[in-house]
Parts: C-alpha cells; sequence; structure tokens
C-alpha cells in the first residue's frame, strides 16, 4: 500500500542542455534549474574517473555530467525513495545506465555507511537552509531540498570522505555561506578555488562555486565571476546561456 512517503509524485519531463538530457521531475515541489546545470558544468571529470554526487535528487546534475563527459562513472545518493526511483528512471531514459548509478540512503549516516571505495570527484548541492527559524517553511516537496536537517558540517563531512586524497571537491550554495564552506572544507581540504555567481553584473553574489582538492596545499584563488543576466531583455547573458547549452564548462 502506498503511504505519503512512497507515492509517486506527478511527475513532468523537461530537456536539458539544448534537448541531449531528458529529465523526469515532479510537477511540483523542488525542480532541477539553473544551480544544476552550473554544478554539472563545473566538474570536468576525466575519462575513466569516478564520481559521486551527494542527493541528487531527480539526477538533474548527473544526467548533465554524463552528457558532458561520455566515458566516466558516476554515483548519485538520494534520501527520498521517489527520488531516487526517478533518478535511475532518468539514467535509463539517457541511456546512461551502464556507468550511472543511484544509491538510497542519507548524508547523516555517513559515506562509510555505503561501502563505497573513495572517489576522485564529489560535487554536491546542499540544501541551502539548516536553520528552521531562518526562514518561513518551505512548501513540503521543497523541503528536502531546502534544509539541511543535519546542519552544512554533515555534508561537508560527507564529501570530504567521499574522495580519495587528491580528490576533488565541488559545491554550489549560498554565497553568504562561503566562510562557512571554507572553514568546513578547509579542515581536510585545500587549493580552493572560489567563482562567485552574481544574478547581475550591478547586483552582489547570490551564489558560489567552490573547488576544493583533498590535501591540497596550493593558495586560494578567487576566479573571475560568472553573471547570469543582463539589463537588455536577453534572459541569460551569453555566457550563461552557453552553460545552459552545453556548449562551455567552468574550468578550474
Amino acid at each position: 500500500m502506498e503511504t505519503a512517503e512512497t507515492a509517486r509524485p506527478e511527475v513532468v519531463e523537461n530537456g536539458l542542455l539544448n534537448e541531449r538530457v531528458r529529465l523526469r521531475q515532479p510537477a511540483r515541489g523542488y525542480r532541477a534549474g539553473m544551480d544544476a546545470a552550473l554544478l554539472a558544468a563545473a566538474a570536468p571529470v576525466a575519462a575513466g574517473e569516478r564520481l559521486f554526487e551527494a542527493g541528487c535528487g531527480a539526477g538533474a546534475v548527473l544526467m548533465q555530467i554524463a552528457a558532458r563527459r561520455t566515458e566516466t562513472f558516476l554515483t548519485g545518493l538520494e534520501r527520498d525513495a521517489s527520488m531516487a526511483t526517478l533518478a535511475t528512471e532518468n539514467a535509463a531514459l539517457n541511456g546512461v545506465q551502464d556507468r550511472v548509478m543511484i544509491r538510497q540512503g542519507d548524508v547523516a549516516a555517513g559515506f562509510r555507511a555505503l561501502d563505497l571505495p573513495p572517489f576522485d570527484w564529489a560535487v554536491s548541492n546542499p540544501p541551502f537552509f539548516d536553520d528552521a527559524g531562518a526562514l518561513r517553511a518551505p512548501a513540503e516537496g521543497k523541503r528536502g531540498a531546502w534544509m539541511a536537517d543535519d546542519g552544512l558540517a554533515a555534508w561537508t563531512g560527507f564529501l570530504l570522505k567521499s574522495v580519495r586524497e587528491g580528490g576533488r571537491i565541488v559545491v554550489i550554495h549560498r554565497a553568504d555561506r562561503l566562510a562557512d564552506l571554507l572553514a568546513l572544507l578547509g579542515q581536510k581540504a585545500g587549493s580552493f578555488a572560489i567563482r562567485p555567481i552574481h544574478p547581475f553584473a550591478d547586483e552582489p553574489a547570490k551564489r558560489v562555486l567552490v573547488h576544493a582538492i583533498k590535501t591540497g596545499r596550493a593558495p586560494l584563488r578567487l576566479l573571475p565571476p560568472l553573471v547570469l543576466h543582463d539589463r537588455t531583455g536577453g534572459k541569460h547573458t551569453p555566457e550563461a546561456e552557453a552553460i545552459l547549452r552545453g556548449e562551455a564548462a567552468l574550468d578550474w
């Protein structure tokens, strides 16, 4: 018998990367968008390398990485059973089920609970809030994507455990949590590269992409920003549009 936790949500199918990727995702609640596209574009995984995503949802990031990097092996972890099922279906829909594996599980249980060897890359778009009093309660369908029940430290600790020494971590998050990200990841990683993401050129950054190397020791680098929109009437800047279409990437 289906319960509220196991019932399959109403699903819509969308095209990503100029229709190179098909994504089935819930019609209501959290929907993958620009953050997923930026995270996928910021993971230049080499042929033969293995990448892990913590909190993969319906697989938007993994499907885009699989399309961009055709000789890589990807694993996603998702707590919500219905979303994990959608991610598995999306891998089959895009013909990448032979190199994309989805595991259902919780970041709070730790990486060791998965009994997997460490990866070359780990990426994540952690829930943006870990204090329920900091914002109006999100709609139930969005709560898991917005609220980090175990705090940002649980996510960064998981990511640090999930990669080998010299492995790379890429996170997209709120710009105002940058100091927290650097402090938490800096416990075992370094060689930071930070790319600010601005909604408009004349407005402060709302997002940051943070790249770190486990046991890295190189100086921190602040990279040129990416501006998403201009004020001339176009929906996105040419740079952002090229990323959304899969014609450009964000290198480190």
